[in-house]
């Protein structure tokens, strides 16, 4: 890809034209060595290294360009002299035993990595978004997550109705209900979070598949951070 073909993927339009994105910074493109040493498709990623940078080790395809250059791919204020050009994977098949988590039309990038940064951390954890949510593939999305990316699938555009005929029980988190501590509330394949404002809509409660569960809390203070609440509720249900 040319350097004009390049820069557009700071868009999403083009990032889903492409079916590419840019991952900026040493740690990420590390991150993405060690997944595509498990995972052949990523090994068609390439990446970009300012002269500066001298000899960057990779088996992916490198090229090295100016800092000029470097710094019109750059989306932080100072270029790390290296960024690479990832293909979008389609989501893994779910596996045994795996725990969907689903973020209703989240808004905030910060929030979407770090949740995705903790259900990687856990482990066998999936990502769901209904339309409307953050692109998951913004820049800011992706530092936050810190290669989770490589580890957690995430799908995309799917509506609370779809969801309803994929999972027979789901778990909706509320500021009244069960207490996260019951220990029923490991028994859902499916737990969903709603808008940082706006939670969730008014009649979702009314549809038989969701049971409703709260983080017990002092209550002088309305609600948590939507990350903060997705954490505490992964932790509880990988918890011995």
């Amino acid at each position: 890809m040319n350097l004009e073909s390049l820069k557009q993927l700071h868009h999403k339009k083009a990032r889903e034209a492409e079916q590419r994105y840019l991952l900026e910074g040493e740690h990420l493109v590390l991150e993405l060595q060690r997944a595509a040493e498990r995972d052949p498709r990523l090994r068609t990623a390439e990446v970009y290294i300012t002269h500066e940078r001298g000899v960057w080790p990779s088996t992916l395809k490198t090229h090295v360009i100016n800092a000029r250059h470097m710094a019109q791919l750059s989306e932080t204020r100072s270029a790390q002299g290296i960024v690479a050009v990832v293909p979008m994977l389609p989501p893994a098949l779910p596996r045994a035993g795996e725990r969907v988590i689903c973020l209703h039309e989240i808004q905030d990038p910060g929030n979407l990595g770090t949740i995705l940064r903790t259900l990687a951390w856990f482990g066998n954890f999936r990502c769901v978004l209904t339309p409307q949510s953050v692109d998951p593939y913004n820049a800011k999305v992706l530092r936050a997550a810190m290669g989770a990316h490589f580890h957690v699938p995430v799908e995309t555009d799917v509506s609370l109705a779809t969801l309803s005929e994929r999972y027979t029980h789901i778990a909706r988190l509320e500021t009244q209900g069960i207490s996260i501590q019951s220990p029923q509330f490991r028994d859902f394949p499916c737990y969903l979070f709603g808008n940082e404002a706006r939670g969730l809509p008014s009649d979702i409660g009314t549809d038989t598949p969701f049971t409703a569960f709260t983080i017990p809390g002092s209550g002088a203070i309305e609600s948590l951070n939507l990350a903060t609440a997705v954490n505490l509720c992964a932790y509880e249900l990988v918890r011995s």
